[in-house]
């Protein structure tokens, strides 16, 4: 049966990955124009439902439409350009988490980072709801009532992709994203082509539409009409950042290669949105019950086409946007999980979504992601418009932290940086856009669900707060195993040299006792553990290895250099054990193994040992806390019984010394 598991798992996920492979982060990393489509998917399939947004605000009063697809395109070029200096300034990687965590306080990042954590989840949600939504603009009304179900199963599909890997998910989408581009496009382009010998009564027209809505209005209630629509239209800018946040994905040399795609973006992202917005005005789309204002535009410029070419390009177009609308939620599961790490390995989130599966995925928040996603999408109903209202107050919380942040450094750096004032203009414009839409949002869309993406915000930030407060109360507790290290250190200067020679693994009698130790680094748990074998079995063991797995966690998966320096760190750590029980008049080895799971690393390192040394028995601490707790146990792996589960069913002899704080 566990073969057949095996088996199984293998054609759905894939063969497992090599950490250590030199070559797998060239063959992992994404080009600019892979980048594009699966980083900028999002921000390009946003045009699907953020004009739309737009336009519906505007009511009667279309032609106004021309100054919001004005604003929204320079609002484009003004944040891309801004992202543009974080990622020069943060090169590794600069996402609203660690820009706002770096320029401005911890507090700031987390709140920031709860903030797109909130963002990549709706991001799946609302991609797969609006696809859902484009798929059934185009089947007969009486079967959108499973249309949440598809979105379910939407999800499920793309949790699946993700989970075999990055190209692996974007492969399947480059030819749908070209189909996509060539046909929205093409309809752009048409819409304007055939009323272009309209253009003076278009020009009329805006010009009475001005006004008569300042008859209509007042005149600042037109400007604040246009502002309104302007900022439900602010789905549009989403997925912007995910880029910078996603520069680790990206293909040497990184930073040119995430300038590329934030071009690439900005500019396919500008021409859909701002196009799309001008042609629902000069073609009249007016809004229709279960269709898209796509779907309508899609259907009135090919009206007067053979019956035959408008269904096909009607059925190829609106396929093509269900099929974008869909993968756009890879940029939720690409970054989400990845936002979700960088907070675990701060200690704001459990550490456990900071490790990697064996097919060098963050198998955790893939499935965090895509679970709470299906849930979202059962309570929400699948309803695009109030996702959009939860989708745009989160986004726009971390643009404008980042920008913050960005417009602080400027100001701090301002006597090294020739050109400050300049970058400082134009994060100060970004700052003033973005957090104009925010609290226009709030404003306007508090009573209508606003507010409840305001809780869920909170209440991630709550749960951050906490999360963030156990880790530094146990490591105030793991403060006081000091005394162990310091102890040694006292002896160090005295034994520091001492290394195993050449052949000096052949001077040891295989057929001895010997204690296999898991230790994590030259520290206290590991000596604690050390000092309790020695204590509770006297003279019963004269011969120690020293077991370490080098765990290689999304913090570290960034190149060779950095799995060769874990490397390195671990081999000085193990010296350090080898040496102090030689000096003890001890026999003293050491084993490291580097990988992603440590009970499978561990295994393999015992089956070798147990080969070699057959009276070997393992040793493991495990810390146990003054009160065990649900969040405890929440918070922490416990992985000396998970070895210990695994070495029992493998008949390899395992004992748990209990580390008392």
């Amino acid at each position: 049966m566990l073969s057949l598991l095996s088996k199984l798992r293998k054609i759905v996920f894939g063969d497992s990955r090599n950490v250590t492979d030199p070559s797998i982060f060239h063959k992992l990393s994404l080009i600019a124009f892979f980048a594009w489509i699966g980083l900028g998917v999002d921000g390009l399939s946003s045009s699907c439902y953020g004009p739309e947004e737009a336009f519906l605000a505007l009511g009667n009063h279309h032609y106004l439409g021309i100054f919001i697809a004005i604003g929204v395109i320079i609002t484009i070029f003004i944040i891309s350009a801004s992202y543009h200096y974080i990622i020069e300034l943060f090169p590794s990687g600069g996402g609203g988490y660690l820009v706002a965590s770096k320029l401005l306080s911890p507090t700031a990042g987390m709140v920031s980072g709860c903030a797109l954590l909130i963002d990549y989840l709706l991001t799946i949600t609302l991609s797969v709801a609006s696809g859902a939504d484009a798929l059934f603009s185009f089947l007969p009304y009486r079967y959108y009532s499973y249309k949440i179900f598809v979105a379910v199963i939407g999800v499920v599909i793309l949790i699946i992709l993700n989970l075999r890997g990055v190209k692996e998910s974007i492969v399947p989408l480059v030819p749908i994203f070209i189909v996509f581009l060539i046909t929205h496009i093409f309809a752009i382009v048409y819409s304007i082509t055939i009323q272009a010998v309209n253009t003076p009564q278009l020009v009329n027209n805006i010009i009475s539409d001005i006004g008569n809505s300042r008859a209509e209005l007042g005149t600042m209630g037109a400007i604040f009409l246009v502002l309104r629509a302007y900022s439900m239209g602010a789905g549009t800018f989403t997925g912007i950042e995910a880029v910078s946040n996603g520069i680790p994905l990206l293909r040497e040399p990184k930073i040119q290669t995430a300038k590329r795609t934030m071009n690439y973006m900005a500019v396919s992202l500008s021409i859909m949105a701002g196009g799309l917005m001008i042609a629902y005005l000069l073609v009249h789309v007016e809004y229709v019950p279960g269709k898209t204002l796509n779907a309508i535009l899609f259907e009135t410029i090919s009206s007067k086409w053979p019956s035959g070419i408008k269904d096909t390009f009607i059925f190829v177009t609106l396929l093509s946007e269900t099929a974008i609308l869909f993968f756009a939620a890879q940029t939720g599961f690409l970054d989400g999980p990845r936002v979700l790490a960088n907070m675990a390995l701060d200690r704001f989130m459990p550490t456990r979504f900071a490790s990697l599966s064996d097919r060098l995925v963050m198998k955790n928040g893939i499935l965090l992601m895509g679970i709470a996603s299906i849930l979202l999408m059962i309570y929400s109903g699948g309803s695009v418009k109030l996702l959009v209202i939860f989708y745009s107050i989160n986004v726009f919380i971390t643009f404008s932290l980042s920008q913050l942040g960005m417009i602080r450094h400027w100001w701090m750096v301002r006597h090294q940086e020739s050109y400050w004032k300049r970058k400082l203009f134009v994060n100060g414009t970004g700052l003033f856009l973005t957090s104009f839409i925010l609290f226009s949002v709030i404003i306007l869309k508090f009573s209508e669900g606003g507010w409840m993406t305001i809780f869920i915000t909170g209440f991630m930030i709550m749960i951050s707060a906490i999360t963030k407060k156990h880790y530094n109360y146990t490591a105030k507790l793991l403060g006081r195993l000091k005394h162990l290290v310091e102890l040694v250190k006292v002896e160090e200067n005295q034994y520091s040299k001492i290394v195993p020679d050449n052949g000096y693994e052949s001077t040891i009698n295989p057929n001895a006792r010997f204690a296999a130790l898991f230790v994590n680094g030259f520290g206290g748990m590991g000596l604690h553990t050390l000092f309790s074998i020695q204590r509770l079995f006297p003279g019963v063991y004269k011969d120690f290895i020293f077991v370490q797995v080098g765990l290689v966690d999304s913090g570290l998966f960034k190149g060779a250099a950095e799995i060769d320096a874990l490397r390195d760190y671990c081999n000085r750590e193990l010296d350090r054990y080898v040496a102090y029980m030689r000096y003890h008049g001890f026999n003293a080895l050491k084993y490291l193994s580097i990988g992603v799971d440590v009970v499978e690393e561990s295994i393999k390192i015992a089956k070798e040992i147990i080969a070699l040394y057959p009276n070997t028995i393992f040793f493991a601490g495990q810390l146990v806390f003054p009160q065990d707790t649900f969040l405890s146990r929440l918070l922490h792996n416990y992985s000396a019984f998970a070895i210990q589960r695994e070495f029992y069913h493998r008949g390899i002899p395992v004992l748990i010394l209990p580390i008392r704080l």
